[in-house]
């Protein structure tokens, strides 16, 4: 897969796959999006080739605004980070990313991933009412998931992905 940005259904924004060139991009995004500080492990992990269709940067007008990044876990894709800067949000751009996410995690073949999910903090209630928007349901509250921020508590979300080949024989015949 190519390394440069992939243009959207909207000629702003464009998605860009990580490298070793722009993970300092996704660093400081990371530091101003998050209140954690990511480990190395992480932005090592996040440069693999595997998951290069689940982690990417979001640029609107050539600015990174935005960025996600998911890791495989068997047949799970687990949705680690996912945010776009402030001034930039009510432009569709996380909807845009968490669908082309989804549309990725759908047409994925090895392994086949049965479900996308991910644990939102419980005092984020605009970041469980987006994804619930975009099919998430709540599964789980693990209490005490988080160790340096409160609260502490988060709610699992997930949302089951089905392939491609499926939805399009569940279609009704005419």
């Amino acid at each position: 897969m190519s390394n440069s940005p992939a243009a959207s259904s909207s000629s702003r924004v464009t998605f860009a796959y990580l490298t070793h060139r722009n993970v300092g991009t996704v660093k400081k995004l990371n530091s101003v999006l998050f209140p954690i500080k990511y480990s190395d492990n992480f932005y090592r992990d996040i440069l693999a080739s595997e998951v290069e269709d689940f982690c990417q940067l979001v640029y609107y007008n050539d600015v990174p605004v935005g960025i996600i990044c998911c890791r495989l876990e068997n047949k799970d894709l687990y949705l680690m980070t996912m945010g776009v800067l402030a001034p930039y949000r009510s432009r569709q751009l996380g909807s845009e990313t968490l669908k082309r996410i989804i549309k990725a995690a759908a047409t994925h073949s090895k392994p086949k991933i049965r479900r996308i999910y991910l644990h939102v903090q419980v005092s984020n209630t605009d970041a469980k009412r987006f994804y619930e928007r975009h099919g998430f349901e709540e599964v789980d509250l693990k209490k005490d998931y988080y160790k340096k921020i409160t609260p502490r508590d988060a709610w699992v979300l997930e949302r089951v992905i089905e392939s491609e080949d499926k939805q399009d024989q569940e279609k009704p015949r005419s």
